[in-house]
């Protein structure tokens, strides 16, 4: 899992979390951040891309996703910012720290990009409840329950997405 650099910036605040707890929740927000961002990116991929006898169905769903998700990039960001960090938004630097796998190019029909969808928000959720751990272990509540409500949202997101291929 490549990990996110913040150059150990950290700016002035009065939360009163102890820096040596903000640091490595900055890291995990900034990490997460990049999947998030990523895995925006993956699922428009999959809207602008679908074709076959579900077109329209699954190019709303995949737009109706990617608009829950964009949200949540704004909401790490600034979280990251809020706690002294550094927020690493930059489709740069979000390709290159994300842990979710590349998106397949031979994804054209629906059911090849719902099964990309499904493997990636698997991967993402994964992350996020290990987020959610991470951030109580390190006394910031605020930040655990932030990837909660993400976990939630991204929850039911796969499950959309399971259901089309679920008989």
């Amino acid at each position: 899992m490549p990990a996110t650099k913040t150059a150990g910036t950290t700016f002035s605040t009065k939360i009163d979390i102890p820096e040596k707890d903000r640091l490595p929740v900055i890291e995990l927000i900034n990490a997460r951040l990049a999947d998030t961002a990523d895995l925006y990116s993956q699922v428009k991929q999959a809207h602008w891309n679908v074709k076959g006898t579900d077109f329209f169905q699954l190019h709303e769903l995949f737009d109706t996703l990617a608009a829950g998700v964009l949200p949540f990039i704004d909401e790490l960001a600034e979280r990251a910012t809020s706690l002294g960090g550094v927020a690493m938004g930059t489709v740069r630097m979000a390709g290159a720290s994300s842990t979710l796998p590349e998106y397949p190019l031979e994804a054209i029909d629906g059911q090849k990009h719902l099964k990309a969808l499904i493997e990636r928000y698997a991967v993402y959720t994964a992350a996020v409840r290990k987020a959610i751990e991470e951030s109580d272990e390190h006394n910031d509540k605020t930040t655990a329950d932030l990837f909660t409500e993400i976990s939630r949202a991204v929850d039911k997101q796969l499950w959309f997405l399971e259901a089309h291929l679920q008989h």
